[in-house]
């Protein structure tokens, strides 16, 4: 459905530009959401689909084992729409000060994220609500280090920002001048408790809102799509923070800001639902899918250890740690398991030997090792972005 009144333009001044920035009307829509044919149809295959991601805490043994790296996954693949180029093995790297030499810049960023994510669930845990607050917080987690520290973190923004462009009268778009956002922002707090509608098309709308204000300098993109997760796990959708949308909006870049143009230029709110939705499905399916095979090839390594007999030692423990965090020292995996450096030493031995994990530098000292094939499941769709 199209819609006339989406918005308001005010004009405004940027370095000595006349430039319109783009208001929009507060959420919900008018006319209403009207959610049938595609809509519908994607609203209900996203919400089976997360009844089967929320599920498979069902069925693992522990879930943390995979939502650590799950986590560091939305992690890379959020930043990576941003620009960066860091992959899975280097936050995992980054995170064992034992490992020097990873790239400093993007890693930082990406393991910025990590925190923000890690900060929201707990606070929420805790009886803290969603709330404009909470965004400020996960905001200033997100860019306490690296390139965007100077950028106010935590902070609306008091200046006027632009979307594409090298300034703003070539932008592609131009959100709400500064003065508008506290208002703007404040009006969506107030949908997100108030509004009746399901919490799927209250996730999709909310993204496109707040994608549309920008209130921030820098980091509206990772704080836009990460918000999305807190607000299914907030609803009771979700127990866990496993949905990992990034991936689609990765793979569907184009279309992603061609719908969001949509949206304010036509107020075509259900075909962006659609996609919003298709995309949950998506990932979630996916995520399923993931789990499944990493759950399968570590019941097989285990298997092959168990047929060693008193041969694999602890090689099964070390197996199990390393199932938790796939690239490892050996004084990290003696944290982890509370065994002997002799005797952690000895295991990656044996699962060397097994083909199951491998040392990555070929030092004497400081050596790291990874779970090769459980690595791969999870690096499946990180590959940086070239180009643009």
């Amino acid at each position: 459905m199209k819609r006339t009144r989406t918005g308001t333009y005010e004009t405004t001044s940027v370095a000595g530009e006349t430039v319109k920035a783009f208001v929009p009307a507060p959420l919900p829509p008018v006319p209403p959401l009207t959610l049938d044919g595609d809509a519908r149809a994607a609203v209900e295959a996203a919400l089976l689909a997360l009844g089967r991601l929320d599920g498979v805490s069902s069925v693992l043994p522990d879930t943390h084992l995979l939502l650590y790296t799950y986590i560091r996954k939305e992690a890379v693949l959020s930043s990576q729409i941003e620009g960066t180029q860091s992959t899975l093995a280097d936050l995992l790297l980054f995170e064992l000060k034992e490992a020097p030499g990873v790239p400093l810049d993007d890693v930082v960023e990406v393991s910025n994220y990590v925190r923000a994510l890690e900060h929201g669930m707990k606070r929420m845990r805790r009886g803290f609500p969603l709330s404009n607050r909470l965004i400020r917080e996960v905001h200033e987690i997100l860019l306490s280090r690296g390139r965007g520290a100077g950028k106010s973190p935590g902070e609306f923004r008091r200046t006027q920002n632009w979307i594409g462009g090298t300034r703003s009268g070539n932008a592609r778009f131009v959100p709400p001048p500064p003065h508008r956002v506290e208002h703007a922002m404040g009006a969506l707090e107030k949908f997100v408790h108030d509004t009746k509608a399901p919490t799927l098309a209250k996730a999709a709308l909310w993204h496109v809102q707040f994608e549309t204000i920008h209130p921030f300098l820098d980091g509206n993109g990772r704080v836009g799509r990460l918000m999305v997760t807190l607000l299914l796990c907030a609803e009771g959708v979700l127990r866990e923070p496993m949905l990992y949308l990034s991936l689609f909006l990765k793979q569907h870049r184009a279309r992603y800001y061609e719908l969001l143009d949509s949206v304010r230029r036509e107020g075509d709110w259900e075909t962006w639902v659609a996609f919003f939705c298709e995309g949950v499905a998506s990932v979630s399916d996916s995520a399923v899918a993931t789990a499944r095979r990493l759950l399968e090839l570590a019941e097989k390594d285990r298997e092959r250890l168990a047929r060693l007999g008193r041969k694999a030692g602890s090689a099964a423990a070390v197996q199990t740690a390393l199932l938790r965090t796939p690239v490892c020292t050996i004084p990290r995996l003696a944290k982890r398991t509370r065994l002997t450096l002799p005797t952690i030493a000895k295991a990656l031995g044996v699962l060397a030997d097994q083909s199951i994990v491998s040392e990555t530098t070929g030092r004497r000292r400081n050596r790291v090792y990874r779970y090769n094939r459980y690595l791969a499941i999870l690096n499946e769709g990180t590959e940086p972005l070239r180009g643009g």
